[in-house]
């Protein structure tokens, strides 16, 4: 499954909207997105969204579509 993580890209910063990030991963589960997410990086998760087949295909449109590997 595909999922689209938006994240502050630190804990130690208030989160502000204008600084929300997104990367895409391949996971099982929302709660291993979770953790793969927590356990390779600094960033404040802020909501991790399941893309279905016309969002997947959506989201690759956009040039910065890349599926983070860790």
């Amino acid at each position: 499954m595909t999922f689209k993580v938006y994240f502050q890209p630190s804990k130690n910063n208030t989160p502000r909207r204008e600084n929300t990030k997104s990367l895409y991963l391949e996971a099982d589960s929302e709660a291993e997105a979770r953790q793969l997410v927590e356990n390779n990086t600094e960033y404040n998760i802020e909501y991790i969204e399941l893309l279905d087949e016309k969002s997947l295909e959506y989201e690759k449109q956009n040039a910065d579509f890349k599926i983070t590997k860790f």
